[in-house]
Parts: structure tokens; C-alpha cells; sequence
């Protein structure tokens, strides 16, 4: 399978970010993975990024805030902000050539998750789904109610604060909404084997609900 690999650097609400592309020839859709806060470096994402590539799908993993920003802790993490960058990497996502014909989800974890519903509540039209994992869903207030996208939230079994307000998220989202809950998982999903139930869980139902795009070539 031929797989292309690419650096990016997208300008988003006045800022650049850094991204990777894992792109399959034979690509099913295409996914924004925006983990949150300072695991842009990690292996962990870029293991989940390969994970969803082997089953299919294109990966644009996106950091969210700049490693100058996360060193200096100087941007308000849920907020309003974070959801104007998310919806900047849709965009740019929307016009990347290797995206082209290809439904769009995004996947967004830890504190990126509340940016991320906020911003598919803004983009009806161009987010075809979505799935998030841990996190502060609740953090996107009323853009809740806007979000008609079938949604996926993936909570810890071990996260006890995480299911009332997840089970809360879930009542306030109109469309399609589905939670699932990993055995043994806190948190941070550091366990062994449930970063990989969570990825799991999120290809999956991304897989099931994107759906090829009509775009016009003069987007590009």
C-alpha cells in the first residue's frame, strides 16, 4: 500500500501549527486527529495516526497549541480560542489536495475535546463526524446543541469524574450520539492496551459514518 508521508506547517487564527500527514493511496476518508495540550511530541499519537491509517483513513495529527504556548502555560486550554484553530485545520484540511473527494471527521483528545465539538458545531457541513476521547466535553457549553454530527465520546472505566458529565454531554447532543467506556482506563489512558481500544473504537465509527465529498477543483 503505498502511503504518503508529509510535514506540515498550517497557519491557523493568526498562528502556524505543526502537523504530520499519513495519507493511504487507497484512502476511505479522511480524519484531523487534535490531541490535546503538549502530546503533540508523544509516540503515543503518532502510533494512534498509524493505527487509523492502516484501516483505511488519511491522518492530518495537528498539534493545537505551540510548543512556546504549552512551555509558558499562557492559553486558556477549553476555550473559545482553541475551537477558532480547530475550525482553521478543517479548512485547510477541506483545500488539501490529498483530501480531495474524501469525507472529513476529526478526532480530538484530552483538551482538545471540547475545541473540537465546538468547532463541528460551527462546520455542519465540512465535519462529518466525530470522536473524542477523555477530556471535558462539557467545556463546549451550549455549541452542544448544534452538534448534529454523529458523535462518538470514549471515556475510562476507571474515570469516575468523566461519566457523569459525559452521560450529561451525551442528553445535550441532537444527532446520532454514542458513549463508550473502556475497562481499566483512567484518564490519561496510559494503561496497557486501552490507548489502542480507544483508537479502536474511534476508526471505527469514523469509518462507519464518512462518506465520499463532491468538492470543486477551484477550492484548491
Amino acid at each position: 500500500m503505498d502511503i504518503l508521508e508529509q510535514n506540515l506547517r498550517i497557519p491557523a487564527a493568526g498562528i502556524v501549527l505543526k502537523a504530520d500527514a499519513i495519507v493511504p493511496g487507497d484512502a476511505r476518508g479522511m480524519v484531523l486527529f487534535v490531541p490535546g495540550g503538549g502530546s503533540w511530541f508523544r509516540r503515543r499519537s503518532r502510533h494512534v495516526a498509524g493505527q487509523m491509517c492502516d484501516a483505511g483513513l488519511g491522518v492530518v495529527l495537528a498539534e493545537l497549541i505551540t510548543p512556546d504556548e504549552a512551555e509558558r502555560g499562557t492559553i486558556e486550554l477549553e476555550g473559545g480560542p482553541l475551537a477558532s484553530r480547530v475550525e482553521a485545520l478543517v479548512d485547510w484540511v477541506t483545500r488539501y489536495p490529498y483530501a480531495e473527494g474524501l469525507g472529513m471527521g476529526v478526532y480530538g483528545t484530552s483538551t482538545a475535546v471540547a475545541p473540537v465539538l465546538a468547532a463541528a458545531a460551527a462546520l455542519p457541513v465540512e465535519v462529518q463526524a466525530v470522536a473524542a476521547r477523555g477530556g471535558r466535553p462539557d467545556l463546549a457549553g451550549q455549541q452542544l446543541k448544534r452538534v448534529y454530527q454523529p458523535t462518538l465520546l470514549i471515556i475510562g472505566g476507571d474515570d469516575a469524574p468523566a461519566l457523569p458529565r459525559a452521560r450529561e454531554t451525551l442528553r445535550k447532543l441532537p444527532g446520532e450520539a454514542r458513549l463508550e467506556i473502556v475497562p481499566g482506563a483512567s484518564h490519561l489512558f496510559d494503561e496497557p492496551g486501552v490507548l489502542e481500544r480507544a483508537a479502536f473504537l474511534a476508526r471505527e465509527w469514523l469509518l462507519l459514518h464518512l462518506r465520499p465529498v463532491a468538492r470543486m477543483s477551484a477550492h484548491h
